[in-house]
């Protein structure tokens, strides 16, 4: 069974014939004017800070006083850019005959993704989390013990950006992270419109990252690199909670797969069965910064660790493919992950506290989860029954069950990628899915843990298709707020009613600009 661990070309599709090029340049105007409205909208109707700046900025204030329809522009915004990143997929599909160019991905991406920078976070208000706790870490006080309201005070600007069931937690990012956070608030004080906006860029940052390394993993796996950038980079769930969210997820993501590209970047091709090649010139150096970067993203969200795993079988099948070289393996990807850890921590100054910080995600429980939806169940089961309500207890016992399911998942996917069986970058997409959705907590933006190292090496026209459903699902489950509608739960249809209109009427536009678009692609699809 081939499995290339260097670059592997597949094969060659030609360029966008005329029409084709039309077609693209009504896809970017489609989306661009989605993220417009987005970035419209999100004056009214994003997770604007409780002192809201634009209250005080003459014509764009009055977004804020019709939060309805802020709200109805944030839906048809999505609702474009959605539709806009499908049909781009039709010149992104494997087994075409002529397709989209890894720069005019870029380009198309980049057009999306510039009106969402300097707007008000949209979808969550965990940014304002991450301001506060990095004015924590600037006081130089401990922010794995106090949470915001305890450090800072109430009343400080900071800490009521927070919401409220974050306010007195510990911080469950890991110390590169708030150390860099630091950085920034030494910079813009409480100016939180400022901090907002370096964070973003912060998240800019990753997606840089995952912009450069994807199609270059892909190629390696031989996976089309337009087909990869499209389906882990362009993403919608990157889109509106990587960029208009400003989520850490982004710079963990990023480090992650630059880490892999990096790492695996002087590995020979090897087939099993294969003689080892002698270590090429440089192999060693690019396997130990390889795992330095990956364990550089573990500092920022502890997730990136189970990368290392499957980039030691990676080592280990390029050696010799035997037990001795799997444990041999382990032990320098272990040995760089320590030493870059030990020195992370002691460097920022802030120790290894973020070790017992990091359950605090499961204090909330989210209503997409599996395992937290299975614990209210259970518990409507027991009140049912006369047996009482056991929910809280049943939600421990699933989480704890969910996360040994989720280890046992990621063991037989590291074993069967050290016996050829799979690729291991696929295990690493499958084990980092598992323990994303049997988490409590899972959030949509979640998903990109497994999407964006998936659509490197997964090239079945099966996984596209589950990973652009559950894709185009989530990117609706997050309200533009980061919050619920509490006491005006009619404000959701109605929204949703207009923006449906305001969908059909473009999807009708582009229909009659390029017909091209709407018609069954005639080339056979992988």
């Amino acid at each position: 069974m081939a499995v290339p661990l260097s670059p592997v070309r597949p094969p060659e599709a030609g360029p966008l014939e005329q029409r084709e090029l039309r077609a693209l340049d009504i896809i970017r105007r489609l989306g661009t004017i989605g993220a417009l409205l987005l970035a419209l909208g999100s004056l009214g109707a994003g997770a604007a800070p409780v002192l809201n700046p634009v209250q005080d900025i003459p014509v764009l204030r009055l977004f804020a006083r019709i939060p309805t329809v802020s709200l109805a522009i944030c839906f048809a915004g999505m609702g474009m850019l959605v539709v806009g990143w499908l049909l781009l997929g039709r010149f992104a599909r494997p087994g075409r005959a002529r397709l989209a160019s890894r720069a005019q991905l870029t380009r198309t991406l980049v057009m999306w993704l510039t009106p969402l920078m300097f707007i008000p976070p949209l979808f969550s208000r965990d940014v304002y989390s991450y301001l506060a706790q990095s004015e924590i870490v600037h006081r130089g006080m401990d922010p794995y013990s106090l949470g915001p309201a305890q450090a800072l005070g109430v009343a400080d600007p900071l800490t009521s950006g927070v919401s409220n069931m974050w306010r007195e937690t510990p911080a469950p990012y890991g110390p590169l992270f708030l150390k860099l956070g630091s950085w920034i608030s030494a910079i813009v004080g409480d100016n939180i419109v400022a901090g907002v906006l370096l964070q973003r860029a912060l998240a800019l940052a990753g997606v840089a990252l995952i912009i450069w390394a994807l199609p270059r993993l892909a190629q390696r796996f031989g996976v089309e690199p337009a087909t990869a950038l499209w389906l882990g980079a362009a993403n919608p769930l990157v889109l509106f909670h990587l960029v208009a969210g400003a989520h850490n997820e982004a710079l963990g993501i990023g480090l992650m797969v630059a880490g892999l590209e990096l790492g695996i970047r002087r590995l020979p091709v090897r087939v099993t069965g294969d003689t080892a090649p002698p270590l090429a010139r440089g192999e060693v150096l690019f396997i130990v910064l390889g795992a330095a970067v990956i364990t550089l993203g573990a500092a920022v969200k502890i997730n990136a660790i189970i990368a290392l795993g499957f980039f030691g079988v990676m080592i280990a099948r390029r050696w010799h493919g035997r037990i001795t070289d799997l444990l041999r393996a382990a032990a320098l990807v272990t040995g760089v992950f320590a030493v870059v850890m030990v020195a992370v921590c002691l460097g920022t100054g802030l120790g290894f506290g973020w070790v017992g910080a990091l359950g605090t995600p499961g204090l909330v429980r989210s209503w997409i989860s599996p395992t937290a939806e299975l614990a209210n169940l259970g518990g409507v089961l027991g009140i049912a029954l006369g047996l009482g309500n056991h929910t809280n207890a049943l939600v421990s016992i699933l989480q704890l069950a969910g996360t040994a399911l989720a280890g046992l998942i990621t063991a037989k996917f590291l074993w069967d990628s050290f016996r050829w069986r799979y690729r291991p970058i696929i295990g690493l997409g499958v084990s980092l899915g598992a323990f994303m959705m049997l988490h409590v907590a899972m959030q949509p933006w979640w998903l990109l843990w497994a999407v964006i190292p998936l659509a490197a090496a997964a090239g079945t026209s099966r996984f596209r298709v589950a990973a652009s459903v559950a894709s185009v699902a989530l990117a609706f489950l997050a309200a533009p707020p980061g919050s619920t509608f509490d006491g005006r739960s009619f404000v959701v249809p109605q929204a949703y009613l207009a923006a449906a209109l305001v969908v059909a009427v473009a999807v009708v536009v582009v229909w009659r600009r390029a017909p091209l678009l709407l018609k069954r692609d005639p080339q056979p699809v992988a």
